[in-house]
This record gives structure tokens, sequence and C-alpha cells, in this order.
């Protein structure tokens, strides 16, 4: 099954839930935001990952509409090497250069494709809790050395645009009075702990970007993403999302490992990339929370829409169960509640996310279904 749940979670354009969200993603996109890619060389960090997965084929998908010259898509590829992402460099060799690259370490004036890009996007970093827990440094070091590298380069040259993807962990557990949460709380975080190595990785690669902004006038955005689902997520990812659509797939129980109290707006992955694309395109220093500010649910309640949604497209029959994880700090210092308030992207970079979490899961569900069935 294992390899099964790979391919599913690493395809094409070829589906039609994909080709319907790249659809919706550009139609979001202002005529000055298009412009912007325009005659323009992209530099993608971390381009193996879930991100990575839908930045590439929207990218190369409307590459002549945005006028994009060339991609170059730079991982360390130590969590995984997707099929998707060779398939893509194959069928598209003149625009899309993939290398395998570490960012914390290697020198990026020994790669000749990074020394004329103008645009860059810097998401490489393990997000998943239970993976940056098993790789607490290299996550730390990725968010710091690896963002130090990429400003020290291109504080030498001109470039368009810099996007570092920070996280809505930066706030930590937020008081009652601030949720939901804008961007100018400033975070009630643990800087010790399980989780540490990437709250306060990012929080201080936020402070990086404010000072190269300052001295170097260069033209950085920060997002901060609010749980992103979806299509192109690798099922083995551990994440909530994943883990239930992984129970649907085997028809295995949902299982939590909580109470299910905790609380959550789930941003699928089409209106978090309209949301990144717009702040890439912003060009200068500014920060935005990136995620739905509507449809705040229970971990309960999400296992209960994939259940009903499951049942209708799977023929899902199995249950929800609560059990206490394995993982002894599984738990710890994880929030309570989030929830962003997103004013800010809304009147900035005219980002109106439109898919409720139904709705969403149901596309990722049918993604995965439509996936299940070509292999048959």
């Amino acid at each position: 099954m294992d390899n099964q749940v790979n391919h599913q979670a690493h395809t094409t354009t070829h589906n039609h839930i994909i080709t319907q969200d790249l659809h919706n993603i550009f139609s979001s996109l202002t005529q000055s935001q298009k412009d912007f890619f325009k005659d323009s060389n992209i530099l993608i960090t971390g381009c193996a990952g879930f991100l990575g997965f839908y930045f590439l084929h929207f990218f190369i998908h409307y590459s002549e509409e945005l006028g994009i010259k060339k991609l170059i898509g730079l991982d360390n590829f130590m969590l995984r090497t997707p099929s998707w992402l060779r398939d893509l460099e194959a069928s598209h060799p003149h625009l899309l250069e993939i290398s395998k690259f570490d960012i914390i370490k290697d020198k990026i004036d020994d790669l000749k494709s990074a020394h004329d890009v103008d645009i860059i996007a810097h998401m490489a970093s393990i997000a998943s809790p239970v993976f940056y827990r098993q790789y607490p440094i290299e996550t730390l070091d990725a968010n710091i050395w690896g963002l130090r590298n990429l400003l020290d380069f291109y504080a030498q040259r001109s470039i368009r645009s810099l996007l570092f993807f920070s996280s809505s962990e930066v706030y930590g557990d937020p008081t009652a009075q601030h949720i939901p949460t804008s961007e100018d709380y400033r975070g009630n975080v643990a800087c010790i702990g399980p989780r540490a190595c990437y709250d306060e990785s990012k929080r201080f690669g936020e402070t990086l970007c404010y000072l190269y902004a300052q001295k170097h006038s260069l033209p950085i955005s920060i997002v901060r993403p609010f749980n992103n689902y979806g299509p192109g997520m690798n099922l083995a990812d551990k994440r909530v999302p994943a883990d239930f659509a992984q129970a649907i797939l085997n028809n295995e129980d949902i299982t939590i490992l909580s109470d299910g109290s905790p609380t959550r707006t789930f941003c699928y992955i089409s209106d978090a990339i309209s949301g990144y694309l717009k702040a890439l395109s912003y060009g200068k220093f500014d920060v935005f929370n990136i995620g739905i500010d509507q449809g705040e649910i229970s971990i309960k309640e999400l296992a209960a829409i994939y259940q009903s949604i499951g049942k209708k497209l799977w023929n899902y029959t199995a249950q929800i169960t609560l059990s206490a994880p394995k993982e002894k700090d599984y738990l710890i210092d994880n929030p309570n509640r989030r929830a962003p308030i997103i004013d800010k992207a809304k009147n900035l970079l005219a980002y109106n996310p439109q898919v409720f979490v139904e709705e969403g899961v149901e596309r990722f569900l049918a993604f995965l279904l439509a996936e299940s069935q070509k292999e048959r």
C-alpha cells in the first residue's frame, strides 16, 4: 500500500481536481500580479514538498501566460524523492531544472542557474511535527542558515521578490483574547521543548528577513501559513489531514491522537497557493497570515467530515476512535486553537479564500479516488 499511496500523492495535471485547482489559482490573481512574473527566472527551495508540488505544477501549466523563462527547484531530498518531480523535469527539460542541493551547507554561488534568478520562494523546511522532532537541528538550520545563505547571496543582486515561508506556529498557543490572531500578535511560544526547533527558528527567520529588508532594501515578504491540506500531500506526512485521508483509503478507523477538542481553520491548497503567489508578487517587506478566516472546527468535527465524505465517495465503513499517541512528546506545546485574521492579505493582496472545509475534503478525497482508478 505504501507504493500506492506514494503514487497517489504525487500526480500531474492529468487529474481533473488538479486542473480545476490550477485554474482557480490563476483566476484569483489580478492582472498586475500575473504581470509580475513576466520574463522571470524563479527559484524554489524545498521543491519536493507539498507546496512545491503545487508551485511547480502551477508555474509549468501557466508558464506561457505568465511569461516565465526558467524554473529552478532545489531540495536535499532528505525525506523522499517524489516520482512526480522526476516526471515534471523529464517532460519540461527546457523550463525546469531540478538540483539536489543542501541549502544549509552547499554554496549557492556554485549553482550557475541561481545567479540570474529574479524571484525566490524559500520553503525548504520540514513542516510535519513528527518529522521535525526527528530532525530538529536540520529543521532549525534550514530556517536560519539556509535562509541566511539566500539572503547574503541575493543582497548583492537585483531581485524582484523573496518570499519566506514562516508559519502560524510563530504565535504558539495564543491567549483567548488573541484568537482569531492578527499579524501584530507577538506570540506565546515555548523556546524549549519538542516544537521549539520549528517555532523558534521560524520566528528568528522572520527577524533575519526584517533586518535584510532594512539594511539591503531586499524586497522580502513573509507568509504565515495556517493548516494547509489537499492533493499533493504525502499521505505518510503524519499530519492530521493526511492521516485521515489514508484511513479512508485503507478503510481503517480514523484515529485521533488526542481528545479531539483542539480547533483549527483548515485552508485548502488552492486558496493557500493563491495567497502565496499574491504575497510573492507583492515585492516589498510585509508579513501576511495566509489561511481561511471562517469555519474553525475541532479535530473531532474534521474527522466526522472525512467519515461522511469517505462514505459518499469511497464506501467507507470504519469508525472514528480516540487513542493515546505512542510518541510521548506528541501533544506537548500543541496549541488548543488556531485561527487567522486575514484582513491585511485581503486589503493589500486581494486575497479571498473560497473553499470551505467540507468542499476541500471532498476535493482531496475525489483526487485520491481518481488516482486510484488510474491504477486499475
